[in-house]
């Protein structure tokens, strides 16, 4: 096909993104101005070798302070402008994940239940999330062990992020 050229997918202008240090390696946080206003866009894990980037914008760096208040204290409420993000289902299984509440879990099954859906496509939506943290994903456990994590299972270094949130928020 002759005269087609390939497409890249490039970072909207207004994007800036920090990495921060984090008790098991690194998250990168992602803001974007939507419709005149500064939002989280993305958060997402990163291996201990990333290097750090400082917050080059106010709403960067009172995410930073938020999720070092939560390092301290697991009990941390989180209040973050979040762009809106994913399907109407991902959004749906989203919610349902924000209302567990630090200290507790919830399988994929019982998930499912809550929203009339099926545990694998609750599995997906969690695997989806752009929040993580946020909205946390490692609150959802199999019903025979820790479950997936970061489009994970078993091992990596992925589930081990999940069996360290998990401890340190007193479960496991």
């Amino acid at each position: 096909m002759t005269g087609m050229t390939s497409s890249r997918i490039s970072k909207p202008a207004n994007l800036e993104q920090c990495v921060i240090t984090a008790p098991f390696g690194r998250l990168a946080i992602s803001t974007e101005l939507v419709d005149g206003s500064l939002m989280i866009s993305g958060i997402r894990y990163l291996e201990r070798f990333q290097p750090t980037r400082k917050p080059q914008n106010a709403l960067a760096n009172r995410a930073k302070e938020q999720i070092e208040a939560y390092f301290e204290d697991p009990s941390f409420q989180f209040n973050l402008p979040l762009k809106r993000q994913g399907t109407f289902y991902q959004r749906r299984v989203w919610t349902a994940i924000s209302e567990i509440v630090h200290g507790e879990t919830m399988t994929y099954g019982e998930l499912a239940k809550k929203i009339k859906s099926g545990p694998r496509a609750v599995g997906g939506a969690c695997g989806a999330n752009y929040y993580p943290l946020l909205i946390p994903c490692h609150r959802v456990l199999s019903a025979n062990g820790l479950g997936g994590f970061m489009q994970q299972a078993g091992a990596g270094w992925g589930m081990d992020i999940k069996r360290w949130l998990l401890a340190h928020e007193g479960i496991g």
